[in-house]
């Protein structure tokens, strides 16, 4: 038998990792349990972790640190397939520890994996505080 793959939408992360609406949190663990099993193979996008970042953090107003541990819970889901997770990794990883948002640390993630070496950007903050990156305002 082939197993089945399936999109896991932020919002399935979000109902198991808040437990917010615990019937459904329920539905997401048997659905995490069935990918672990081998059952079925869970796919997502570094968009969705973006999104769940996001989302603890402004509606749900966790901190940083939790925010990390929770997003290294879902990168380490066994079953679960996450796009760039290399990238995720370090990104969630520079978001606690440099507190900068964590897009501009994907992105600074992503710029070094792929040689890009200056950001053009009229916030210049955050991407200061990665070695190896200049950014500067465009002329």
């Amino acid at each position: 038998m082939k197993t089945e793959t399936v999109f896991a939408d932020a919002n399935l992360f979000l109902r198991y990792l808040t437990d917010d609406i615990p019937e459904q949190a329920d539905r997401v663990e048997a659905l995490l349990r069935r990918a672990a099993g081998g059952e079925a193979r869970l796919v997502t996008t570094a968009l969705v972790i973006a999104e769940i970042v996001w989302t603890l953090e402004s509606h749900y107003r966790l901190p940083r640190a939790d925010i990390q541990d929770k997003a290294l819970a879902i990168l380490g889901t066994p079953g679960l397939v996450v796009e760039d997770s290399d990238l995720l990794l370090q990104g969630i990883s520079w978001y606690a520890a440099k507190n900068v948002d964590f897009i501009d640390a994907f992105n600074a993630a992503w710029m070094l994996k792929h040689g890009v070496k200056r950001a053009a950007t009229f916030d210049q903050t955050h991407f200061r505080r990665f070695e190896g990156i200049e950014a500067e305002e465009p002329a």
